[in-house]
């Protein structure tokens, strides 16, 4: 097992965010948590990632806890989270946001060999190299978000809302480069607003309301589900 949730519960003061959910995800799977707007699906998130802390529950990673590891500790032992709205460094350039996600490595060899296999998955990344983050557009902030993620070598990525904000044809271009990160071995866990995509891609999904847990399966039963089709397909 790659990543073990158990019973996490997570509150802002008074407000209970996550209340008891519990999910796992195996290596080299890609899983998704689908919900509306609350559910808890970034808290989840920036829980594994350790930028949250649960009140109860545990996070298993590889059979270790990691409820009291400090977040930089988290990526070095392979986690690595793309939160939502990018948040890449505008005032760098792009081989300087590149090179922060690999801030926990040392090897110079190898951190040049995963910019290759970056610029591998969006090349449009190294036409822009001496490029300030700032002045990309919408569609490149997000590639340079996921490709400074992947810089930190990770075994799994935790993406927040991918698609938030492009456009169609970009959606497409960005889950297709999600398809290949996942076939080149590295396991994912997906939250994404636009469940139709994010089932396209996953291989298993969990719906979260309220902070709990109220549907699992794999993304073909997902998105035949009749719930799911009326909540959150459009059916």
């Amino acid at each position: 097992m790659l990543l073990q949730v158990e019973n996490l519960h997570v509150a802002y003061g008074a407000i209970r965010a996550l209340r008891g959910i519990s999910f796992q995800i195996e290596q080299g799977e890609v899983v998704t948590l689908i919900g509306a707007n609350g559910a808890g699906k970034s808290t989840t998130l920036r829980t594994i990632s350790g930028l949250l802390r649960s009140t109860e529950g545990d996070v298993l990673y590889r059979g270790e806890s990691l409820v009291r590891t400090p977040a930089e500790r988290i990526v070095s032992k392979g986690i690595c989270h793309v939160p939502e709205g990018r948040r890449i460094f505008g005032r760098l350039t792009v081989q300087e946001n590149l090179e922060m996600g690999a801030y926990t490595r040392s090897d110079s060899k190898e951190i040049s060999e995963s910019m290759e296999r970056v610029f591998a998955s969006f090349p449009r990344l190294k036409e822009r190299l001496g490029q300030r983050g700032g002045t990309l557009s919408g569609g490149e902030q997000q590639m340079l978000a996921m490709g400074r993620g992947l810089m930190s070598r990770p075994a799994l990525l935790l993406l927040d809302e991918p698609s938030m904000g492009l456009a169609p044809i970009l959606v497409e271009e960005i889950f297709e480069i999600i398809r290949r990160i996942n076939a080149e071995g590295t396991s994912i866990l997906l939250v994404e607003q636009n469940a139709a995509m994010a089932l396209s891609v996953a291989h298993r999904g969990y719906v979260l309301e309220t902070g709990s847990v109220v549907l699992a399966g794999t993304a073909a039963e997902l998105a035949r589900d009749p719930q799911v089709q009326a909540a959150y397909l459009g059916h």
